[in-house]
């Protein structure tokens, strides 16, 4: 279980990680944003110069067509800051999703085989447990095993292989809990 939860939390890390990375990036779209915005708003303000300077007589035609071509200049730079933007966009979210799904990945790939193995282990040793003769074999493993989880056990007289021979329900329980608690199961 502390290996599961210390997965989980790498992985919000990462996650949380890669967003503020994101944020930062996303910091590089602003001077995209008042690129657009000053081109918007040149563009209009030329588009109603040229506007009010068609309304003088004999000249206004020619005075409204200048004044329209840097209108349509500065839409110019305006697109040119939507792109920035955009651009700035795609590298964030490029960005993003490489240092989430790496990172993840190789988190995934250390920890869910052997959280996979285990599961299935533990899955068949819960059907042993269930099985007639499980606790026998059970008690068999844990005396088969390193002695010293045997140590906490109280020892009959004849010893723990003795009167797991003789069938002793007691020492057999005690020893099926002791195999159990090896794999990490709970009684």
């Amino acid at each position: 279980m502390l290996v599961d939860l210390i997965a989980v939390l790498l992985i919000a890390m990462v996650v949380w990680g890669a967003l503020a990375v994101r944020e930062t990036i996303m910091l590089l779209a602003e001077p995209g944003r008042k690129v657009e915005s000053s081109g918007d708003s040149l563009a209009t303000e030329l588009g109603n110069a040229g506007d009010a300077a068609s309304n003088v007589p004999f000249v206004g035609g020619l005075l409204r067509k200048p004044l329209q071509s840097a209108a349509d200049a500065s839409t110019g730079f305006a697109d040119a800051g939507e792109s920035l933007q955009q651009t700035v966009s795609h590298v964030a979210t490029l960005t993003t999703t490489v240092l989430i799904v790496v990172p993840v990945a190789f988190v995934l790939l250390l920890w869910l085989p052997p959280r996979l193995r285990w599961m299935r282990r533990s899955a068949a040793v819960r059907r042993l447990v269930d099985a007639p003769g499980g606790a026998d074999l059970l008690a068999l493993r844990a005396l088969t095993g390193p002695p010293g989880d045997l140590t906490a056990l109280p020892v009959p007289p004849g010893g723990l292989a003795d009167a797991w021979r003789r069938g002793d329900q007691h020492v057999i329980a005690d020893l099926s809990e002791v195999a159990l608690r090896r794999i990490g199961l709970r009684p």
